[in-house]
């Protein structure tokens, strides 16, 4: 250990441990990067898709998110049936009108 300021300042490792210090933290980092909140989760195990889950969470409307998000109602509706396939560029919209990445509308 490496003391400045009568306060531990640095800590000297083995470089193996080190090495495997680093690659713990970047797979909890990826883990934390997508993350979601329980009552997501359980809509989304009921049934519901992630985008429906989502909206519900943040307790928008189909109508106010599809206003937020540039795009149609209907449209909105038919993108948060289970099973559908919505193109890359409504997720990113959608995402972005949430306050949401990708990778969370996708599970």
């Amino acid at each position: 250990m490496i003391i400045q300021k009568d306060k531990p300042a640095f800590a000297v490792i083995p470089w193996d441990e080190y090495q495997i210090l680093i690659k713990s933290y970047h797979v909890e980092a990826n883990e934390k990067d997508v993350w979601f909140p329980n009552d997501v989760v359980k809509a989304n195990v009921r049934g519901d898709s992630l985008i429906k889950a989502w909206r519900e969470h943040f307790g928008m409307t189909q109508e106010e998110l599809a206003v937020k998000a540039g795009i149609k109602q209907p449209t909105l509706a038919r993108m948060e049936k289970q099973g559908a396939n919505p193109r890359k560029s409504s997720l990113i919209k959608l995402a972005e009108a949430m306050g949401l990445t990708v990778e969370q509308l996708l599970g």
